[in-house]
């Protein structure tokens, strides 16, 4: 499918998470990475600042994950921008990854996903298909609908769409097994990068 995201719009994140990559964007960038989600775990008395990321090839590391926790928490240190005690977590997105922009969407076009709807959308806030893509601004899923005979492709309006993740299946592991032993230095994340490469060039040609 031709590319025709035109918008980096952030999924279904919460406006003080969204302030917060306001201000540590620009670090990241300058470091080569890419802030994927931002999010606070827990209660008010101790919460965490959950923090994924990944470089913009989708691969991430140990050593890129410390780096990158350094160099936020000193920008934390000095704007001071939350209140109370908290944790900082950096880690990479994960096989299951979250699908937080537009050109994720398109990268792992193919997979099987799981998307929940801020609203209800033909009586149902809870999708699970395979993902087609983005089409005139739209995430693209193929899913069985109840009451139809065949596969239907329906269409979301990214700001409709409160989370989209990557389903952990058993034929996703089996990939990403034999992509990371194509490559012994690689990690489960890099190999399901690789997986999601090859569908991409395989949907071009």
């Amino acid at each position: 499918m031709k590319s025709n995201v035109t918008a980096d719009i952030i999924i279904g994140e919460a406006p003080e998470a969204a302030r917060l990559r306001e201000l540590l964007d620009p670090t990241a960038t300058d470091m080569g990475f890419v802030l994927v989600r931002l999010r606070y775990l827990g209660s008010e008395g101790r919460r965490t600042l959950q923090i994924m990321a990944e470089r913009p090839d989708g691969t991430m590391d140990v050593g890129g994950c410390a780096d990158l926790s350094r160099a936020l928490s000193a920008v934390l240190d000095v704007e001071d921008p939350i209140s109370g005690a908290y944790d900082l977590e950096v880690s990479s997105p994960g096989i299951d990854r979250p699908l937080s922009r537009l050109a994720d969407f398109e990268r792992y076009a193919g997979f099987e996903v799981k998307l929940e709807a801020k609203g209800l959308i033909d009586g149902r806030k809870r999708f699970r298909g395979i993902l087609e893509g983005v089409q005139d601004g739209e995430v693209l899923l193929r899913l069985k609908l109840d009451g139809q005979s065949e596969e239907q492709i329906l269409g979301f309006e990214p700001g409709l769409i409160s989370t989209a993740k990557i389903v952990m299946t058993d034929d996703l592991l089996r990939q990403a097994s034999e992509a990371r032993e194509a490559n012994l230095n690689s990690t489960e994340e890099e190999a399901v990068e690789v997986i999601a490469a090859d569908k991409l060039n395989s949907s071009d040609g």
